[in-house]
This record gives C-alpha cells, structure tokens and sequence, in this order.
C-alpha cells in the first residue's frame, strides 16, 4: 500500500475517459425513472441487454441467479441486504456485534452500537420480551419484519394486547380435522421511546440517506440533505393516546389521509432548515455534535453487518435511514431501509430527490467520468472508505457536511421533468 506524505494512504487515480450511451432497465416510474431519462441515457426492454438497472429487490435477487453478469454492469442493490434491512436482522446483527466488542474487553466500542431501542422477536423471544416487560413495562410498540409505510404497526400498554404471539407457532401438518396450523407472522417488539424532541407540540424522526459502493473493503458515501416528517396531530405521551396513528406515526403514508393534512408541505421540513432551527434552539456546538452522532449510527449499522454482507463489484445500494431524537437530544435508529419511497408529494420533495438521485448517479460513475479520488460528488460526501474520513477544516467548520448546503453542479446540469410536466 502506497502511502502520501502525511502518512495516510495515498488514492489511486484512474485514467478518465466516458463510455457510449449507457443502456438502462429499470421497473419504477417514479423520480429515478425520470433523472435516468434526463441523463441521456437509453431505456431498454430487455432483461438481460442492460448496462444498469434500478429494481425492486426480488427482480435483482433472481438476476443473480440466472445472468451471467459482465464486468461493467451494476445493481442497485446487494445479495442479501436484508442483513441490514429487515427488522428483525438488523437486531440481531447489533446485538451481536456488541456482545463480540463485550467478549473482546471493547466495552467503550460496544456502547457505540447501542442506538437502537430494546428489541426482540416475536414469537421466537416472547419469553424474553415477557421478562424485560414485567421489568419495565411502559407503552411498547409492535412492527412486522418485513412491512413498510407504517402498515401493521401498533402500541400496546398490555400483554394481552398481543395473546396472539404468546405461543411459538409452528407448522403442524394436517391432523384428523383436516386443519392446518399456518405459523403467526413475525414482529418485532420495541420498547418505545414515549418522550420525543418535539418541534410545535409535534413529533418527527429525520430521513437521511447513505450509499455503499463497497462493503469490501466498506466505503460509504452520505448525502448532505434530508428531511424531517412530521405528525399532523400535537404529540401525546398519554397511554389514553397510544391507538391514534395521526399522534404516534411520521409514516407519510398514514399522515396523508389525515384530515388536516398539509398538502403544501406534505409534513415534511428540510434537513438543513431542521438543522439551523435546532442550533438556534440549543447551540451550535451542541447540535453538531447530535448531526456527528447520527453520522455515526449511519455508518456504525453498516458495520455491524459488514461482516455478513457479500460484497459484489457489480452492486451498489442507497439506503434511507429513519432516525428519530429524544427530549435528551440522543439519537435513535428506527430502521434502515433499502427501498427508500423515491415518490414526491410536494415540488420541493420532488426537486431534492431528482438531484440526490443525480449525484448518487455521478458517484456510481457510469459514464466513468470521475478519477477515482473525489471525496465530494454532488452533495454525496465520502464518510468512510475502509477508515473513517476525516473533514478538512478549511472545507468546514462542523464535524460533518450532514445538514449542510448541496453545491450547484458543475456547468449546470439537465433539468429533469415529470409526465405530467411533458404533456403541458
């Protein structure tokens, strides 16, 4: 390994050079669907005669078991992303690099993997849930492993409320009846964080987003804007309180059928502004140290399942991380999700993702375009390339360019329109 002057490893350059028009498959029509069209790239029918594609993961998890992929072509998402992705591993996987960090006499590094509520699986951990409730009890909250958009969640005060997940169901082949006993869908139960920071009376949790262009060696990338969503209805901690989803969930999903939903905003302030309003509410010292401790959680998750994940040279993958901040000003994970929703449902919403989209494209550098060393890529800083990246100071002032502006493109760039736009 080559190393600079200042001791730190010195980056390989490769030679820039563009390709022909990239061939693109991709299966949504929403905001990607327009900036790939925007880029002046070619849309292809065919599943197999593409240089990039954007799918669901089903279609890109059956890709890697029937094509044959060429050197050049890539993915939006990894093998087995669900290691960090579903609820209910991304637990495990946090559990168990703590009780490695414990087992090795790191107990300081294992508190840094400490950010995600008390969690458990049911039904295969009710006992162990029944335990730590009997402990602690308090208003809980119940999700199922695998939804999105806030659908099946619930709270609960009391076990009965959840009898269902008393027994570990098992398959039980048909008996003399001739019925069948179907296992009950898997949840994940979490202690819930009943005292959020509220802004207006109102709760929120943040969207933020990272891409992994490696996990072997780990090299992400985080883009600098985001966005808070907000509940329509004032908090309350009150348990009489608990079964009303207008009060408890940010999902956009259930707020929109609110009936004082804002469609103006669509309950959604932008990270940067969410960022000034708390430095000027609680300092600016102390509210760079909260953006730098969320950082850490981005990259602190990927960690921990860095070890499991297999890492392809064909795959990239951009996650949406839900984080949500107590009275106390600590930061929590929700849940990390590979997916993120790219629909808009304001200008503005439509306007950050189309150019968050933009440079996660210039950093996957399909028109090889970039020379291998740029640590910042159209609002998409480098946060950790097998080693954490440290901020130049006369780049910055914080601890991290999170919440920061998003620079104008170089020579501006295409400006990309919706459908709708089209036909008017």
């Amino acid at each position: 390994m080559e190393l600079g002057k200042d001791g730190h490893r010195k980056r390989q350059h490769k030679q820039v050079k563009t390709r022909t028009t990239v061939k693109y498959y991709c299966t949504f029509t929403n905001t990607i669907y327009d900036v790939l069209s925007s880029r002046g790239w070619k849309q292809v029918e065919s599943e197999s005669e593409w240089d990039f594609v954007w799918a669901d993961r089903e279609w890109v998890y059956s890709a890697f078991d029937k094509m044959h992929l060429e050197t050049w072509q890539r993915l939006n998402h990894y093998r087995n992303g669900r290691e960090l992705c579903r609820k209910d591993l991304i637990a495990k996987n946090l559990k168990r690099m703590r009780r490695q960090l414990e087992k090795d006499g790191r107990s300081d590094e294992a508190a840094q993997f400490n950010f995600m509520p008390t969690t458990f699986v049911l039904p295969r951990e009710y006992a162990m849930f029944v335990e730590e409730f009997k402990k602690v009890g308090g208003i809980w909250i119940m999700k199922p492993i695998g939804s999105a958009q806030g659908r099946g969640i619930f709270l609960f005060t009391r076990l009965s409320e959840i009898s269902e997940w008393k027994t570990d169901f098992k398959y039980k082949p048909a008996g003399k009846t001739g019925s069948e006993e179907k296992d009950v869908e898997a949840y994940v139960v979490q202690r819930y964080l009943q005292y959020p920071l509220l802004i207006g009376g109102k709760k929120f949790d943040m969207r933020l987003y990272c891409l992994v262009t490696s996990f072997s060696p780990l090299k992400v990338y985080q883009y600098r804007r985001g966005f808070a969503r907000f509940t329509n209805s004032r908090y309350s901690s009150d348990p009489q309180d608990i079964y009303n989803g207008f009060v408890h969930l940010t999902n956009v999903a259930i707020q929109k059928t609110a009936d004082n939903y804002d469609e103006r905003t669509g309950g959604k302030m932008e990270l940067q502004a969410l960022k000034m309003y708390l430095m000027t509410t609680y300092g600016v010292e102390r509210i760079d140290a909260l953006f730098w401790e969320i950082q850490m959680i981005v990259l602190h998750a990927l960690l921990s399942v860095q070890s499991v994940m297999i890492s392809d040279k064909h795959c990239f993958e951009m996650y949406g991380y839900d984080i949500i901040i107590d009275q106390d000003l600590k930061p929590w994970l929700l849940e990390v999700n590979a997916s993120p929703s790219l629909s808009a449902n304001t200008r503005e919403d439509y306007l950050m993702k189309t150019e968050m989209l933009h440079g996660m494209l210039d950093v996957v550098d399909m028109e090889q375009m970039l020379r291998g060393d740029e640590e910042h890529v159209s609002g998409w800083d480098l946060i950790y390339d097998n080693g954490y990246i440290e901020i130049d100071p006369a780049q910055c002032g914080y601890t991290t360019f999170l919440g920061a502006a998003v620079p104008e493109p170089e020579g501006g760039r295409n400006q990309t329109t919706t459908e709708e736009e089209k036909e008017e």
